[in-house]
């Protein structure tokens, strides 16, 4: 089984390569053309919500207690499934 700060170390690294691969994205969505960047942008800003979501959960995990921390992994790993198909489907739409 794992252990809380294994867990909570895993998730964070995953969701940071996740936020720097928005970075990237980002960085290269610039280049469109304008009607194009009022989408982009749009994405962008529920890519963030979700990331933002995400992270709030891991903290919430943190600092839950030791009973409480194991039942909310199923919902934090739904957090980070739902961010990892948003981004997904948003750099495909690129």
């Amino acid at each position: 089984m794992i252990t809380r700060e294994s867990y909570i170390d895993k998730m964070k690294a995953q969701l940071d390569e996740l936020d720097a691969k928005m970075a990237a994205v980002e960085a290269k969505a610039t280049e469109a053309k304008a009607e194009a960047r009022q989408k982009y942008k749009e994405e962008m800003d529920l890519l963030r919500e979700k990331s933002q979501l995400a992270a709030a959960k891991l903290e919430e995990m943190r600092v839950a207690g030791e009973g409480a921390w194991e039942k909310m992994t199923a919902e934090m790993d739904k957090l980070r499934d739902a961010f990892t198909h948003s981004f997904h489907y948003f750099k495909s739409q690129l």
